[in-house]
């Protein structure tokens, strides 16, 4: 399935310390059960030092294939660590879950 592909591309390129990837392609026209609109949620040290629009075209350049082959939207959240503490407080982040 497409948004186990784009968990498993984004663990294993960025090591998140959280991540959520959100099938919202419900929320758009069209048949129920596809995989074509997702929102990422990422929180990474990869992203340290790097700017918003980089930090993008860096989930851009890793997720290159899905969104080639049928993925039409993909809205992104990118933070450090500092980053989400600062705007999201001191919440402690999940880990990935690993899929088996």
């Amino acid at each position: 399935m497409m948004q186990e592909t784009i968990e498993q591309r984004l663990t294993d390129a960025f090591d998140p310390l959280h991540l959520e990837v959100v099938n919202e392609s419900d929320n758009h026209s069209g048949p129920s059960g596809r995989e074509t609109h997702f929102k990422v949620v990422i929180v990474s040290e990869a992203f340290a030092s790097v700017p918003l629009v980089a930090r993008h075209r860096m989930v851009n350049r890793t997720l290159a294939d899905q969104l080639a082959g049928g993925v039409h939207a993909l809205a992104m959240h990118t933070y450090t660590e500092a980053d989400w503490r600062k705007r999201f407080g001191e919440a402690p982040m999940s880990p990935p879950c690993a899929h088996s």
